[in-house]
């Protein structure tokens, strides 16, 4: 790997690398995971069976229906502290299943 600049930090040198082998999409799947797991806690991760980014929607798989009917009156509320999270706007419509 070329040096273009001696002074650049581990994270310059590692979003670039990102942003090179185009990467950010899958980190994004991962990061979004690990969000929910640690934002819906331990109660409703036990009902969780799948959760998937795709393009700009998030699917979460609830093995209860009465969590799911729950959690679908708040889904605004939801998409807002995952976003915030994140740090970006990658999530604007969330499917519960």
């Amino acid at each position: 790997m070329a040096r273009n600049n001696e002074n650049q930090t581990i994270s310059d040198v590692l979003k670039n690398f990102v942003d090179k082998n185009k990467l950010q999409k899958g980190l994004d799947k991962v990061n979004v995971k690990e969000i929910w797991q640690a934002q819906m806690g331990p109660a409703i991760n036990k009902y969780t069976s799948s959760i998937k980014l795709n393009n700009d929607t998030l699917y979460i798989e609830l093995t209860s229906s009465v969590l799911r009917e729950e959690l679908s009156y708040g889904k605004d509320k939801i998409i807002k502290m995952m976003n915030e999270e994140l740090g970006k706007k990658l999530i604007t419509k969330l499917i519960l299943r």
